[in-house]
């Protein structure tokens, strides 16, 4: 094998290494926002617990972030909580920041 082989091996491996772990962020990141909105709702543990889970599943309807915000605010707006997008762009932006920390530091 050649040097040039290595390194598009290399780059190869870095680059599934880098996407499985935004993969990893954007779901933590979900969980954490189901949280945080259970929390707003008022739920209970058990509540919560299944409430971030399907939050994170909410991800997987569409690419990009609009089905989790529609599936968030809908839900607190149903639970009567006073919330705008703006208020779940600002927690999802935290929440993310907040994902990628605990993340790294199991690494």
């Amino acid at each position: 094998m050649t040097m040039f082989d290595d390194r598009e091996r290399a780059e190869e491996a870095k680059f599934a290494h880098d996407e499985e772990m935004l993969f990893r962020v954007h779901a933590r990141r979900n969980r954490l926002l189901g949280q945080w909105a259970a929390e707003r709702m008022g739920l209970d543990a058990a509540e919560t617990e299944a409430y971030a889970k399907a939050v994170v599943q909410a991800d997987f309807e569409e690419a990009g972030d609009e089905d989790v915000i529609r599936k968030l605010l809908g839900d607190l707006v149903s639970a009567g909580v006073e919330i705008d997008e703006s208020e779940i762009r600002t927690a999802m932006d935290a929440k993310a920041v907040d994902a990628r920390r605990q993340l790294m530091g199991e690494v």
